[in-house]
């Protein structure tokens, strides 16, 4: 019975995830930093539901996911695409980086939803990781559901110890979530799309690259606005 249910649950999430992940292509890599500056903006702003302002000054990388989609029919899946910059050595931001994030997830679950995730990456390691192509949440780094509030005083010894704090937003709650197991790439399609064929994330980070559009610097300017604080 259960190896039937398995079965069936994967050609549910076959069917599905492709339908999802079209979805998401259809959005241009402009769009994407748009909607990124659109959760950003609207987290930050909700009164003491947002990430600490602590944590943000102190990150070392931040990634925006918006509308991930996930799918489920007991086994799960997610998908979603985004941005992800650094902070250089002075302080500021890179320009970012795009992103794609998925993962499959355990436990009775039906059906589609959608969520906003946010990453941030509080340690060099990290960075190097993800900077490399590929990153899987826990086990490239150490991650947990990140405290949420004007302050990170109420966060655990064991999310001290956290390399990376992941959040996520659905139908309007925001709070910390484990992601252990997700798995971020870089995209180099979309980053072809705006900085040029042959631009590496490295390159993007480390400020080799021009006329960058507006949309996409805009993300780079909200996350100087609120880490600045």
């Amino acid at each position: 019975m259960f190896k039937a249910l398995r079965r069936l649950s994967f050609v549910a999430l076959a069917l599905l995830l492709p339908i999802a992940a079209a979805h998401a292509d259809d959005d241009t890599p402009q769009q994407r930093a748009q909607n990124a500056v659109r959760v950003l903006n609207e987290i930050e702003q909700a009164p003491d539901k947002s990430i600490p302002t602590d944590l943000l000054r102190d990150a070392r990388a931040i990634a925006v996911i918006p509308d991930v989609l996930k799918v489920g029919f007991v086994f799960g899946g997610r998908r979603g695409e985004g941005l992800i910059s650094v902070k250089n050595s002075d302080g500021t931001w890179s320009n970012p980086s795009f992103i794609s994030f998925g993962g499959g997830s355990v436990g009775f679950q039906i059906g589609v939803s959608k969520t906003d995730v946010i990453l941030v990456f509080r340690t060099q390691r990290g960075v190097d990781s993800i900077v490399n192509g590929k990153f899987t949440l826990g086990a490239d780094a150490s991650a947990a559901a990140g405290p949420v509030g004007r302050t990170a005083s109420a966060a655990t010894d064991q999310q001290l110890k956290a390399e990376i704090y992941s959040y996520s937003r659905a139908r309007g709650l925001f709070a910390g979530v484990a992601l252990d197991g997700s798995v971020i790439k870089m995209d180099n399609d979309a980053n072809a799309q705006v900085y040029g064929p042959g631009i590496t994330p490295r390159r993007i980070f480390e400020g080799g690259v021009s006329n960058v559009p507006a949309a996409v610097v805009r993300f780079r300017d909200t996350l100087e606005e609120y880490t600045a604080r």
